[in-house]
């Protein structure tokens, strides 16, 4: 008589013998581990330790192996994590059909699903965020400031010498979002509230729906998609060719009919029409680059000055030469691009925040696209994702003079010494410093966002006191690999005295 017991009892046996081999064969295996067990079915336990620790899990494994490779645990796969200047280096020339940056992208905001293909086959957004906005910025930045001028009283009001208390998170955001789209959409436009709140929650829309596709085979998602209209994002989209279409019809008209180029607008929507219309593509299309751009954009430079601005409001001795630094800038160059290049101590103020806080515990990230071997021999298996411990790197005394603290004119110091006036500027990067990634792939819209940071806080230094409240700074919230600012956080203006 069959013994089914046995029979169950042995087929698990010789199936957990076939993970394990399995496992052991996998170059992963010889990677150490920073978080717990990797043996099959108990990694899962050392990704909840990841989802519930990853700073201090990402800082221990820097510390342990000195920048060697580690890896932790996502819920579904892996992450090899570097953390040595010569091993970012080593990703960042890596071709792009071995390690891939696009491919990372892919899994990280499943763009196929949530936007359609077209927008990653063809990614020419990109291309004009990178040539054609970075080089106009000596025409467009007076527009920012013209903005700002308007905005910033609507969004933070003052009465003579009383303080006001306003959401810093979300009063910033309002700020940005606005700023940014004088040169993205042009003015009035950029006024409009309804279109402004898409433009803010379109990257919420974006997580959201990808959290959705994940709970579904990878063989269905594309299915999934298309029966759910690829969800809020879809949906959003076309609300804002609705509020739009009246501005896309002139744009499009104004291109067709070839107007001279001293007329045209200098502005992103423009600049997208000039390529959409030869590629015969559609006012959805169009308006999901837009909204990329303002996912891009919107969110990271928000952050960027909510920290900023807290460190402000903790080191009020640097405000008088911050102060004395705009003023004297402003007074000789204007409110230019050319002014916002020579405001060293406000670049090394901004630069310091985003080194001390940062944004995001992960940075240089790419998905292997075929087994790939590191200079120092470690083997990346085909699918796996390689990244760099940012903070971890930004915190680490081999590259920097006490690290853990937050010296503000750091890097104005450093670009005092002979041949590093440029080095250590806000939107350079370095194998030291990864905030905005490193190489061909480093973030193309940095060069607008550190003018666009720079012209909001002198307009705030100029025109404001700003202080703690109470509560004081409240802690950044790790979300993922990315450091929010808590959105419960406030700060306190008044009139500058």
């Amino acid at each position: 008589m069959v013994d089914y017991q046995q029979l169950l009892y042995g087929f698990l046996a010789g199936l957990v013998l076939v993970l394990i081999y399995r496992w052991r064969s996998n170059p992963l295996y010889s990677i150490p581990t920073v978080g717990g067990l990797d043996w099959p079915f108990l990694s899962y336990l050392a990704s909840r330790n990841f989802a519930r620790y990853p700073k201090e899990l990402l800082d221990e494994g820097h510390k342990k192996f000195r920048g060697a490779p580690f890896k932790v645990a996502l819920p579904n796969e892996w992450i090899v994590v570097v953390g040595n200047p010569k091993a970012i280096d080593d990703l960042r020339k890596r071709p792009d059909h071995a390690l891939s940056f696009d491919a990372a992208v892919e899994d990280a905001f499943q763009l196929d699903h949530t936007l359609g293909k077209e927008i990653r086959a063809d990614r020419y957004h990109v291309d004009i965020i990178r040539d054609k906005l970075t080089r106009s910025l000596p025409v467009v930045m007076p527009d920012v400031v013209d903005e700002l001028a308007v905005g910033i009283p609507g969004y933070i009001t003052t009465h003579g010498s009383e303080w006001t208390t306003v959401n810093t998170l979300s009063t910033m955001r309002k700020i940005v979002a606005r700023a940014s789209n004088r040169i993205f959409i042009g003015a009035p436009l950029c006024r409009n509230q309804e279109y402004l709140d898409l433009a803010i929650s379109f990257a919420m829309d974006v997580v959201r729906d990808v959290n959705s596709f994940r709970h579904y085979p990878s063989l269905i998602r594309s299915f999934v998609a298309s029966i759910s209209s690829r969800g809020r994002v879809h949906r959003n989209i076309g609300r804002a060719v609705e509020i739009m279409k009246p501005a896309l019809d002139d744009r499009r008209a104004r291109i067709m009919a070839e107007e001279d180029d001293d007329v045209k607008p200098k502005d992103m929507l423009q600049w997208i029409f000039e390529q959409a219309i030869p590629r015969q593509q559609s006012d959805e299309s169009v308006m999901k680059r837009i909204l990329i751009t303002n996912f891009a954009a919107i969110h990271t430079t928000t952050n960027t000055l909510v920290n900023t601005l807290y460190d402000l409001a903790s080191t009020l001795e640097c405000v008088e030469p911050l102060r004395e630094e705009i003023e004297s800038t402003i007074a000789s160059e204007g409110w230019t691009k050319a002014s916002m290049g020579k405001m060293w101590k406000l670049d090394s103020f901004l630069k310091e925040s985003q080194r001390y806080t940062g944004l995001g515990l992960f940075s240089v990230t790419r998905k292997a696209l075929m087994d790939v071997t590191l200079n120092d021999g470690t083997v990346i298996p085909k699918g796996t994702l390689v990244t760099a411990a940012s903070q971890s790197i930004h915190h680490d005394d081999a590259y920097y003079d006490a690290p853990d603290v937050f010296d503000p004119f750091r890097f104005a110091r450093m670009r005092e010494v002979d041949g590093e006036g440029t080095k250590h500027q806000f939107v350079n990067t370095s194998l030291e410093y990864i905030s905005f990634g490193h190489g061909r792939h480093a973030c193309p819209g940095r060069f607008f966002a550190a003018n666009e940071l720079k012209a909001i806080l002198a307009f705030i230094i100029l025109n404001y006191d700003v202080k703690l409240t109470d509560k004081g700074r409240l802690k950044n919230l790790t979300v993922g690999a990315s450091l929010v600012p808590d959105p419960m956080g406030e700060i306190m203006f008044r009139k500058r005295q």
